[in-house]
C-alpha cells in the first residue's frame, strides 16, 4: 500500500498555523489518513466464499484462498486462487497495484492452460462473473482519485462517517465518480456507491461484521456489491485472517501461476 501524504498539509501542521481546508483537501486528508491508519500489516491470508445471485435469485458459490503482500513504495500485490467449483478449480487471479499507472493484473485459466493478461482498456470488465469489476480488485491507492469532502452522516449502528466524494484519474475507469462513507472512529469503508460512464448509479458496496486483528487491523466479515441496473448482487464471505505469515515477492509471480496450489 503506496503512502501519500499531502506534504503542504503536514507543513502547516508542524508550523502551528490555522488551516481553512477546502472541500478537496479535507476530502485528500481523511483518506490519507485512512490509508496510513491500515499500513504496516505486511502480509496476510484468508479464505473467501463469493457467492453470485442472478436477477431471478439463483446462486452459486465458489470458494477461494488470498494472499496479499503490503507494498512498499508502491501498491499491494494480491493473489486469489480458486478451490471449487470444478470448473474453476485452478484459476488464479494475480494483481500489481500501482498509483496512476495502470494497475498489473493476470488471470490463469486452466481450461485453456494458459496466462492471460487483463489489458488496461477493459478493467470495468467483470472478474468470473461477479458484480466485482477487475478494476475493483487492486488496492485503493491515494493517487488513483481526486477527492471532496462531502460532510458528516449517520451510517448505521450509532455510526457517523465521513461521506467523500473520489474521481479516478486513471485511464479506462469504468466508473465516472464514486462515493465513499469511511467511519469518523476507526477510519474503516463503510459504503462505497459507483456511478457508471453515464454518470448512473451503477452499483453499491458494502462491509458488515468488522473484526479487529493483531491490536490494530480491521477486517470485515462480509463485503456486498448490488448491482442495482442488473439486478445481480455478488456477496463475499471472509475467515481465517492471518497476519505477517512470512509471504514474500516470490510468492507473487505470474510465470508460476500454473502451478500454485
Amino acid at each position: 500500500m503506496k503512502k501519500y501524504v499531502a506534504l503542504t498539509f503536514v507543513v502547516m501542521l508542524a508550523a502551528g498555523t490555522a488551516v481553512a481546508e477546502t472541500a478537496e483537501q479535507k476530502g485528500l486528508r481523511i483518506a490519507t489518513q485512512a490509508d496510513v491508519r491500515d499500513s504496516g500489516w505486511g502480509d496476510s491470508t484468508a479464505g473467501m466464499v463469493m457467492t453470485l445471485r442472478n436477477r431471478s435469485g439463483k446462486t452459486s458459490s465458489r470458494i477461494i484462498r488470498t494472499k496479499t503482500l503490503e507494498g512498499r513504495g508502491d501498491g499491494d500485490k494480491a493473489l486469489s486462487l480458486f478451490d471449487t467449483p470444478a470448473d474453476v478449480k485452478g484459476t488464479a487471479m494475480l494483481t500489481f497495484s500501482h498509483g496512476l499507472k495502470p494497475d498489473d493484473q493476470w488471470l490463469y485459466l486452466p481450461a485453456l492452460k494458459r496466462v492471460k493478461r487483463i489489458s488496461s482498456k477493459n478493467k470495468s470488465g467483470p472478474f468470473m462473473g461477479s458484480e466485482f469489476a477487475f478494476e475493483d480488485l487492486g488496492s485503493q491507492e491515494i493517487e488513483k482519485y481526486t477527492y471532496k469532502y462531502l460532510g458528516e452522516e449517520s451510517c448505521g449502528k450509532g455510526w457517523k462517517c465521513h461521506k467523500i466524494e473520489r474521481i479516478p484519474a486513471y485511464k479506462y475507469s469504468g466508473y465516472t465518480r464514486q462515493t465513499v462513507w469511511i467511519d469518523t472512529k476507526e477510519l474503516r469503508p463503510v459504503k462505497v456507491e459507483f456511478f457508471d460512464r453515464k454518470r448512473r448509479k451503477l452499483k453499491t458496496l458494502t462491509w458488515k461484521g468488522y473484526r479487529e486483528y493483531i491490536g490494530r487491523y480491521w477486517r470485515a466479515d462480509e463485503m456486498f456489491m448490488q448491482n442495482h441496473q442488473t439486478g445481480k448482487s455478488t456477496r463475499l464471505q471472509w475467515k481465517n485472517y492471518k497476519f505477517k505469515t512470512g509471504l514474500s515477492s516470490r510468492d507473487f509471480n505470474k510465470n508460476s501461476l500454473a502451478r500454485q496450489r
